[in-house]
């Protein structure tokens, strides 16, 4: 199944992304934890080349913790600031402050060099669709952040999030890219809810996922639906319809309400922890 959806407004915001970069000291990349890969924009590195790097590992209470630390494994051996968060309930956001402060440390030096006192370090945050910016946003700044713009070195009129008297956030719209080459990347993508639900086909999109929860989670449908999880995926959609009283008119099982509630299940953390990918 090729999924592919890069609406034009990306295209808007990637170029004012590339305008917006020369004012940035680190760029803050937030991922989804359960696809760590599939979720990082590729085009970010070519952005953020010769800027700090930090990558958030955000929703890490709905993904695989062993895996999860496989993955903070991975991306700092290649050269990542990364920390897990949760950014709903504000697990391990406590400890970004001083990443950052950590990451842009030869710059906060070069600047005391100067003469350069306590100037706040600029942070963009970037992400794709539905990884979580805007609650990472008001849970970093825990409702006490104040605008600022109309300042030396910032376009007129931009719009940026003041952390106290050393942070401030630029935000950025939620970006795809224009191609996945990876047919399973699109397919990640859209388990997590990263791509337009409308353009999907949701009975084929919950097929492919009992797919790989049946080799990699066998347990898991069992637990969450009392079904015999094993088999055609279709008939797993039909068990779990008759369970859950998914019936159309006339007693026909409704597969594509039944699959969107496998959906749901699976992106709110219902069927337990889960990681698609690993390093």
């Amino acid at each position: 199944m090729n999924i592919q959806w890069y609406p034009g407004h990306m295209t808007k915001a990637k170029r004012m992304m590339q305008e917006d970069i020369k004012l940035i000291d680190i760029v803050i990349e937030l991922v989804d934890a359960r696809i760590p890969l599939s979720s990082k924009n590729p085009d970010i590195d070519e952005l953020a080349k010769n800027k700090y790097r930090l990558i958030l590992l955000n929703k890490s209470d709905l993904a695989d913790d062993a895996v999860t630390a496989k993955w903070e494994k991975y991306y700092s051996e290649k050269g990542f600031f990364v920390a897990k968060i949760n950014a709903r309930d504000g697990a391990g956001m406590k400890s970004i402050n001083g990443i950052v402060q950590e990451a842009c440390r030869e710059k906060i030096e070069r600047d005391r060099k100067r003469g350069i006192i306590n100037r706040p370090i600029r942070a963009m945050i970037v992400g794709i669709p539905n990884v979580g910016k805007s609650t990472f946003i008001n849970s970093y700044a825990r409702k006490a952040c104040t605008k600022v713009g109309n300042k030396p070195g910032v376009t007129k009129g931009k719009q940026w999030i003041r952390l106290g008297k050393n942070i401030e956030l630029l935000d950025t719209p939620g970006i795809l890219w224009p191609k996945f080459d990876d047919e399973a990347v699109g397919l990640r993508l859209a388990y997590i809810g990263s791509i337009n639900d409308e353009i999907l086909n949701v009975t084929d999109i919950a097929v492919e996922l009992i797919k790989f929860l049946q080799v990699n989670y066998c347990q898991t449908l069992t637990q969450r639906y009392n079904i015999e999880s094993t088999g055609d995926p279709v008939q797993v959609i039909a068990q779990i319809a008759e369970k859950r009283q998914c019936i159309k008119k006339g007693g026909e099982l409704d597969y594509d309400k039944a699959s969107a509630l496998l959906m749901d299940d699976f992106r709110s953390g219902k069927l337990g922890r889960i990681t698609l990918e690993t390093p």
